[in-house]
């Protein structure tokens, strides 16, 4: 049941990132001058929502498996999980939320570029771990 929790936290923040990174982040530009710090400060209320609860589900699972290596996985790959996790957590700390808060004081072009560019790290990531979770899962699942 752990590790089919922890595939779906990780799949979930997979299609988020897709979708932010692809389609949301972009769009920010587009909304007028005199609406962009509502439409940012709804963004960060909004998205808290759905990835608060599904990257510390992910965080929690992935600490749980690396800690108590479920049956037939390698400590690689718990480590591995938890360690991609754990990256994720410090980029969205320390450069995406920084630069939503500069964002917060209206649109500045740099700052959204800055924000575009280094979310391909996080998009990166979220992809590796969905692959090692689906992968940690279908192990499981034979044993």
């Amino acid at each position: 049941m752990l590790l089919l929790i922890h595939a779906a936290a990780t799949l979930i923040m997979l299609g988020v990132i897709l979708v932010v990174q692809l389609v949301h982040y972009p769009l920010f530009r587009y909304v007028r001058a005199a609406d962009y710090d509502a439409f940012q400060a709804a963004h960060m209320r909004r998205i808290t929502w759905i990835v608060g609860p599904a990257m510390t589900t992910e965080l929690v699972t992935a600490g749980l498996i690396a800690w108590r290596l479920p049956l037939g996985l390698p400590a690689w790959a718990g480590w591995t999980g938890l360690g991609l996790v754990l990256f994720i957590w410090v980029v969205t700390g320390l450069v995406q939320v920084p630069l939503h808060r500069r964002l917060s004081d209206g649109f500045d072009a740099a700052a959204h570029r800055r924000l575009v560019a280094t979310n391909w790290v996080r998009t990166g990531a979220w992809t590796l771990r969905a692959i090692l979770a689906l992968w940690m899962l279908g192990q499981g699942l034979g044993h």
